[in-house]
């Protein structure tokens, strides 16, 4: 099996949007228009970054803490890089930046049917808590709410 080449998690920048993009067209079926991310990249609130491997953004997060709890906002992983634990990489790294600042936990939304971010926020630790009848706009689809505590 040939060996993934090493990933680098860095802070997401403008440059970085239209990369962005592509990966959240491919990801969703309303993605975030670029005025999301510029937001974020403005907001002293935001944790925004990028995942590279070989100069490529194959994934990005955005997060934010509030108080003492992480709220999981945008994840995803480029579809040619997926399930090769870059999604895993990038969360792990986002909730052990927010533990280590005092974050208590993590929550997020999931689409009820998007089985595998599921199976991967379980791996976690984090528990359906909640269900969010009728949340996704564009679809009508349920959202479970997810949590984790740190």
């Amino acid at each position: 099996m040939k060996a993934l080449p090493e990933l680098f998690l860095e802070e997401m920048s403008t440059e970085d949007i239209d990369e962005i993009i592509e990966i959240e067209k491919s990801s969703f079926p309303t993605p975030w228009p670029r005025q999301m991310f510029e937001m974020e990249l403005k907001s002293p609130r935001s944790f925004s970054r990028v995942a590279r491997i070989s100069g490529v953004i194959v994934g990005y997060i955005v997060a934010w803490m509030i108080y003492d709890e992480v709220h999981i906002l945008n994840i995803a992983v480029h579809f040619s890089f997926r399930r090769m634990g870059i999604g895993e990489r990038i969360l792990r790294d986002c909730l052990d930046y927010f533990f280590l600042n005092g974050a208590k936990n993590a929550i997020l939304e999931v689409r009820r049917g998007n089985h595998e971010a599921k199976r991967l926020y379980e791996k976690l630790g984090f528990k359906s808590i909640g269900i969010r009848r009728g949340y996704y706009a564009d679809t009508g689809e349920d959202a479970i709410v997810m949590k984790l505590t740190l």
